[in-house]
């Protein structure tokens, strides 16, 4: 009954969402492009392809290892990455180019799913994280396809979430083959919400799989050399709303006391790229553009605003922080800037990531920070005493190396099962 509900409630909402997409695309038009996907109408596959399902730009790099490793071990196999949001389909294709297709996942409703499931004719579904759209997993299953949920997370409070809905999810978790959870903390929640203890292994988080490639490295270097190679630069990574006027001063605390210091900000989403701009401008910063081809050398601030540079940016820099933890946003992955072997740090607000963030601190490789004046404490004491510096950074890249592996654990478990 509730999945009907469910259907129900998303068929009379569909036509508000449709208005929304449009109202969206006023101001960014890219939104406008191939919505029909959105409803289900897809190019036709000719051949079976494994479908990896991401919402957002978060999920699409987490998944993107992966995706790497099922291209290399099955070399004429067809995969179709989705997302939801414009930012994580243009992230994909920076990333793959043709290797892959594309398109916007559909809408859960029964008609549009129903339309994309049979067009794409998927060999199996590859969800990444927690992503448990009734009506996806419904149509996906009817059609005998495997299903797995990788590199599975759920906090406490998604669990308290979805056991109020219990009728509703353990269905879904019914149909899903293979749960490949993060940590025991993770396979105890599904388990918890109605998963079948046979169905829910503990592989690990892919993320710890990051790959710094020697390209990346030189790539680094160059932007290094242009920022300058003897002053402190620190990255403030994914920030939200909210939080870059906090990063802002925090800077000023920065440049009080070390005045050539280069603070390199780079918001979660594009469509705040020029409202960043001008906040940084109105607080008077010197600011340079990245997408300007500006120079940083004489600046306070560089504004990253590109697609697809961010691992890179991390390795042009000397402290990262990693952002949607000063706001209740859940925090991001910290583990790029950890795999630099450079100092993490974040806000409080982390129960997105809580496990990774739990590792971390017990490998005293991170620091956590309440606010914007702690924020600036930790970086002026880290600036200032090079060797506790050097000392968090090779701790952070120590957590990563130890927990390297979940993605051929993941792959295997794939492969074993399509």
């Amino acid at each position: 009954m509730l999945h009907f509900l469910y259907s129900l409630f998303f068929r009379f909402a569909l036509p508000f969402v449709l208005l929304r997409l449009w109202w969206s695309g006023r101001e960014n038009p890219e939104v406008w492009r191939n919505w029909q996907q959105r409803l289900g109408y897809v190019s036709r596959s000719e051949e079976p392809v494994i479908w990896v399902h991401a919402v957002s730009v978060g999920e699409t790099i987490a998944a993107a290892p992966l995706v790497k490793a099922l291209l290399s071990r099955n070399p004429g196999s067809s995969i179709l990455m989705t997302a939801m949001t414009v930012t994580g389909l243009e992230r994909a294709r920076v990333m793959f180019g043709d290797q892959v297709r594309y398109a916007y996942s559909p809408y859960d409703t029964p008609g549009s799913v129903r339309r994309f499931v049979e067009r794409v004719r998927p060999r199996a579904l590859v969800i990444m994280e927690t992503e448990l759209w009734p009506n996806m997993i419904a149509a996906t299953r009817r059609r005998q396809v495997p299903i797995f949920l990788i590199n599975a997370r759920l906090s406490e409070r998604s669990a308290r979430g979805y056991e109020r809905v219990g009728s509703l999810v353990r269905p879904l978790l019914a149909s899903i083959g293979w749960i490949a959870a993060q940590a025991r903390e993770d396979a105890s929640r599904f388990l918890r919400i109605g998963a079948q203890p046979e169905t829910v292994s503990v592989t690990g988080s892919i993320k710890f799989d990051v790959d710094i490639t020697p390209e990346l490295r030189a790539a680094a270097r160059q932007v290094r050399a242009a920022f300058g190679d003897n002053r402190p630069v620190w990255i403030a990574a994914s920030t939200h709303e909210g939080e870059d006027r906090q990063l802002l001063d925090a800077h000023r605390q920065v440049l009080a006391h070390h005045p050539e210091s280069l603070l390199v900000i780079v918001p979660r989403h594009p469509e705040r790229f020029d409202d960043v701009a001008a906040l940084v401008t109105a607080q008077g910063l010197s600011l340079a553009r990245r997408s300007k081809g500006e120079s940083p050398a004489a600046m306070q601030v560089y504004l990253g605003d590109t697609m697809g540079e961010l691992l890179m940016l991390f390795g042009a820099s000397d402290i990262a922080f990693v952002g949607g933890s000063l706001i209740e946003r859940g925090g991001h992955n910290p583990l790029e800037p950890a795999a630099w072997g450079m100092p993490v740090l974040s806000g409080p607000h982390v129960f997105n990531f809580e496990t990774i963030y739990g590792q971390l601190a017990d490998g005293e490789g991170v620091f956590i920070t309440e606010d914007c004046q702690q924020l600036a404490a930790r970086l002026n004491s880290l600036i200032g005493d090079p060797a506790l510096a050097d000392r968090a950074g090779n701790n952070a890249l120590a957590v990563v190396e130890a927990n390297r592996g979940a993605l051929a654990r993941v792959v295997d478990g794939i492969m074993g099962r399509v």
